[in-house]
Formats: structure tokens, sequence, C-alpha cells
């Protein structure tokens, strides 16, 4: 289902976070666990994945990651104030040192001219920092989902 050099990103990225004791944990909208399925197609995962949440629904994002229902109808799901929110409560629910969130409109429909398919933003939380970012990736929805993961998991090498 992933390229073979997303899942070869994604144990090179484990072996960093193993080498120092580090562990991850994911929230994931638009790939729905896509993140979390690369990192533990590598055997020994465990010791570096502490969890991860598919929050798909606005209702997870609220319930499971605690983002404020009211952010997410001011500002959409899509947006860089949730993609912060959903990190940090991937952050706190978890033992984890780094979590990646990622919000976007896969596609093909549910693009606006604010935010066109292939929009996706991304929040990485550390406990010192939380951060996004956002692209707009070209392709059909796989491959929107996929560049989407190979994106994640090179922000989540950048605090390894």
């Amino acid at each position: 289902m992933l390229p073979d050099q997303t899942l070869a990103q994604a144990e090179a990225l484990l072996a960093a976070y193993r080498a120092r004791g580090r562990m991850i944990a994911t929230a994931e909208s638009c790939t729905g666990g896509l993140i979390g399925a690369a990192l533990t197609a590598i055997a020994g995962s465990s010791d570096v994945v502490d969890r991860g949440f598919i929050t798909y629904s606005n209702e997870a994002k609220a319930e499971m990651l605690g983002v404020d229902p009211a952010l997410i109808a001011r500002v959409g799901a899509v947006s860089e104030d949730v993609a912060r929110a959903m990190a940090s409560g991937a952050l706190a629910r978890s033992r984890a040192d780094a979590a990646v969130a990622v919000t976007g409109v896969a596609g093909p429909g549910g693009g606006s001219a604010e935010k066109p398919v292939g929009l996706v933003w991304f929040g990485l939380a550390t406990r010192d920092a939380v951060r996004a970012e956002h692209v707009v990736f070209p392709g059909d929805r796989m491959a929107v989902r996929a560049a989407t993961v190979a994106h994640a998991l090179g922000m989540l090498k950048t605090v390894a």
C-alpha cells in the first residue's frame, strides 16, 4: 500500500528515535491511520510507537484529542489551529516525546477555493514546542495520502 521508499523512511525514523530512547504518537484525519501503519509495518516498532489516534470525524477530534469543538466550528477541521490542537492533544494523551497530526482534503471532492483538494495541515508537538505547516499535494486521493505520510515522517525526523 505504501511505497518502499516510505517504509525505508519509517525504518530510519524508528532507528533515530530508538537510539535516543524516545517515543512517537500520531493523530490522523485524512490519512486514516496510514502514518501509524507505515511505522508499525517495521518489526520492533513497539518500543518507539506509543499510540495513534484516528480522528476522522470532528467529534473524534474533540473526544479523543480534546480539540475544542468551537475552534473547529470557527476555523474548520482543515486548519493550522486544529492541526496544532490535534498534535498537542496527542502528546498530552500519550507517553510520547513527539506527536504528529494531519488534517486535510484528500479528495476527490470536498475542496473549496480556500481549502483545495490536496491541502494538508500538519502539526508537530514536542514537550518544548508546537509548530504547524501546510502543503498542497498534487494527484489523486491515494497520492495525496501517501505524500502526507512521507511528509509527516519527515517532520518527525526533525525532532528525533
